[in-house]
């Protein structure tokens, strides 16, 4: 295909994504504001109703390039990374050979070319073969090993055969040249035109925190529920410091600056035809309605960051919330016995600390891993009311 125009669009990481349009959107105002911020982002380059490439850029000044073939298929993956001043280095070429669409479509791939490149110019060409079909499950960009034979060639090169300039937000055009390499001929001259996409409403906001913690029926994506609260306990604070995390991974939780002292925690339970679910978790502070409520940021998370009805929160990687005192420790090997085989039939747990040292309750986590908001409930006076982590089980609206 030969192109002179390119249609430019903009969303999060999707990695190996087929497809003209982005399952989940971003405008490009957000996006440079994301690239500024040295935070990741997608760009998706077509022609003529066609995917050519898709291009990530990762933390670290790092870039990823998937390449697409005249059928749209996703051939072959490129990564950059900073080498000299302005430049990048295209330090790993991968390509993938499918045998038909039925493999491309499972990434069954029949052989799996690997090329990498040192700072210094020196090659190794890796070609790996399939084996069996149905010895391998992984998607097409994590199936990096487990040949039946593996060619290895190599040999001295250039670097500079290698390079290209580091762009310019919105200086898509140092991609074309990689294009070719899926038989795309760049013209002379190409012109990018932007997709426009609406910056929309913003960031999430918190609608319906109050009715989480409400008694009764409601009407939820997944049909009719009833909402019952329930008491899970006195947390104690003795820092100020209120952490919200996953209890398996301690190291970088949110934290709220609260008073002393001791807290009840309520669940919201939402009871379906399905099940019993966690949908919210509450820490009272102040018995006073909110006036405001305020998403709950670390010190280097910017709101303008963040595309219409996005957030940052809490990630969940086992099934797990916990509202704890920042300065409570968490040893490893209790958390097994202690925590996670009494919430397979609970909801909630504690884990006590020696009064008066803080203690833990965790609970369940929604319907499982993720990332969910949490926000400060602000009374009148700007005094923290409470804090909730919402598990978006009420609502259709999704977040990052």
């Amino acid at each position: 295909m030969i192109f002179d125009r390119l249609e430019v669009s903009y969303g999060e990481m999707w990695g190996s994504y087929r497809g003209m349009t982005h399952p989940d959107p971003m405008s490009r105002a957000v996006a440079a504001r994301r690239h500024a911020a040295g935070m990741d982002y997608a760009v998706l380059l077509s022609a003529r109703e066609r995917p050519l490439a898709l291009v990530e850029y990762w933390p670290r000044r790092m870039w990823r390039v998937y390449l697409f073939d005249d059928r749209s298929w996703c051939m072959q993956m490129i990564d950059l990374k900073p080498h000299s001043k302005g430049m990048l280095l295209a330090h790993r070429n991968t390509r993938w050979q499918f045998s038909g669409e039925q493999e491309h479509s499972s990434s069954k791939w029949d052989v799996e070319e690997t090329t990498t490149v040192s700072a210094d110019g020196q090659v190794e060409v890796r070609s790996e073969f399939a084996q069996p079909r149905g010895a391998s499950t992984e998607p097409l960009h994590a199936r990096m090993s487990g040949p039946s034979s593996v060619p290895v060639r190599r040999f001295p090169a250039s670097a500079e055969d290698f390079l290209c300039p580091v762009p310019e937000f919105g200086d898509w055009q140092v991609f074309a040249p990689f294009l070719a390499q899926q038989g795309h001929e760049p013209a002379t001259t190409i012109v990018l035109s932007d997709v426009s996409v609406d910056e929309g409403s913003g960031p999430l906001r918190a609608t319906g925190i109050e009715q989480l913690f409400s008694p009764g029926a409601r009407d939820t994506p997944d049909g009719s529920a009833v909402v019952e609260p329930v008491d899970a306990g006195l947390l104690r604070i003795t820092s100020g410091q209120l952490a919200v995390l996953d209890p398996g991974w301690i190291g970088d939780p949110r934290t709220v600056a609260v008073p002393p002292g001791e807290f009840p925690v309520t669940l919201s339970l939402l009871r379906t035809t399905g099940g019993v679910h966690v949908a919210g978790a509450k820490v009272t502070f102040l018995d006073v309605p909110p006036r405001e409520w305020e998403m709950v940021l670390r010190p280097d998370e910017d709101l303008g960051l963040l595309g219409d009805g996005k957030f940052f929160g809490v990630g969940v990687d086992t099934g797990t919330v916990a509202f704890m005192d920042a300065t409570r420790t968490v040893i490893e090997d209790q958390l097994d016995e202690g925590l996670f085989v009494p919430l397979a039939s609970h909801v909630s747990v504690e884990m006590p600390g020696t009064a008066p040292e803080p203690n833990l309750i965790a609970f369940r986590a929604g319907q499982g891993d993720g990332a969910y908001p949490v926000w400060i409930g602000r009374t009148d006076d700007g005094q923290v009311g409470c804090v909730v982590v919402d598990f978006q089980l009420q609502s259709a609206d999704g977040g990052e």
